[in-house]
């Protein structure tokens, strides 16, 4: 479906890039709330967050303080001016933040996954003109975040956005959800001009990778940044670990290389469509030697059939796993890149074969 969209332009938001979104992973006190909030007012307009309710993997965990929240909110508005935005998941939440002025609102990871959540709060929406953001789901699926999206588009939202937070990983990696950023490009890809934010503090899940996280957002072109800012993380009552402080964000924000999306300069445009061309020739030579090399795996699975073998030969395959990751590194090719490119190109290869095991 057509997806209406107005720009970030007509948002009630100071128009400057990258858009800081910043405050509390919770809110806790109003003193903690205005505190916060003054030493954010510092540094610029940012738009003022703070997690009202908190969906918790677990019970026992503190779950937000609920709707006298919003109430310090409005505290915050009227002392320093500056607009908010919070969490809402149910058409309860709805209510309450639109009783209280919040001038924007976030879809969390836990309920983009839940069509029937979403279309509550959709319909708790219907003839209501206020910007809503959707985080992406916990897991890389980008047509469950694009099909959020398209919900609140179908009942007459157009000021939308997304924010990437990163996905789900078990086990321990370097970051606490995992980037996987091209999800975000597709989901740009596929609704052309949508707004997109990143919140480097889900990705990075540990404050000193905030900063690493953010200039790869802005690198890519994001449009803003959902930091966790708290007047004191130490003892903030969830999600301690990512918060920084406002004058850590300050220093992240100066130091941010920010890029132009293009440039009026001749020379640059000619180089760059020559190195593109480049590319393009180069993606045809690709196409061509992986043609040719499922023409032979056919072949392979044609003998196979032949001869009653089955198409997985696991053996085979971990040497070739071993053998081109190997000679991957010495063209500078990351094993992460090569194991994602030889396993879909194995899965391609099943696929033929299986084609030719079942072809009478």
């Amino acid at each position: 479906m057509e997806i209406k969209l107005d720009p970030l332009s007509s948002w009630p938001i100071e128009q400057k890039k990258p858009v800081i979104i910043a405050g509390p992973c919770s809110a806790e006190s109003e003193d903690q709330m205005i505190q916060t909030a003054k030493a954010l007012k510092e540094i610029g307009n940012v738009i003022f967050r703070a997690g009202i309710w908190k969906p918790r993997t677990r019970p026992n965990s503190f779950e937000g303080i609920g709707p006298v929240g919003l109430e310090w909110m409005n505290a915050v508005k009227k002392e320093t001016g500056l607009k908010t935005t919070t969490e809402v998941a149910n058409a309860k939440h709805v209510e309450e933040v639109l009783k209280n002025d919040v001038d924007i609102i976030w879809i969390g990871a836990r309920t983009t996954v839940n069509p029937f959540a979403i279309q509550e709060i959709a319909d708790a929406l219907v003839g209501v003109d206020i910007p809503v953001m959707v985080k992406n789901p916990m897991n890389p699926d980008v047509d469950l975040w694009l099909g959020a999206i398209e919900r609140f588009s179908k009942i007459g939202i157009t000021k939308l956005a997304a924010i990437h937070r990163g996905f789900f990983s078990y086990g321990s990696i370097k970051y606490r959800n995992i980037p996987q950023w091209q999800v975000a490009v597709e989901l740009k890809r596929r609704i052309k001009g949508i707004p997109m934010f990143c919140d480097p503090s889900h990705i990075a899940g540990k404050r000193e990778l905030i900063r690493e996280v953010s200039q790869k957002a802005i690198d890519l072109n994001f449009d803003g940044l959902m930091i966790e800012t708290h007047i004191n993380p130490e003892k903030a009552l969830s999600d301690k670990a990512q918060q920084i402080k406002p004058h850590e964000l300050n220093s992240i924000i100066e130091k941010l290389v920010v890029r132009q999306k293009s440039t009026d300069n001749e020379e640059f445009t000619s180089s760059l469509q020559g190195l593109r061309t480049q590319i393009d020739d180069l993606d045809s030579e690709l196409l061509e030697v992986l043609k040719r090399r499922m023409n032979v795996a056919e072949l392979i699975g044609l003998n196979k059939k032949e001869n009653g073998v089955t198409i997985l030969q696991t053996d085979r395959w971990s040497k070739i796993l071993e053998n081109r990751i190997k000679i991957g590194a010495k063209y500078e090719l990351s094993e992460e890149f090569m194991t994602k490119l030889l396993k879909a190109i194995h899965q391609e290869s099943i696929n033929r074969q299986t084609k030719v095991m079942n072809d009478k």
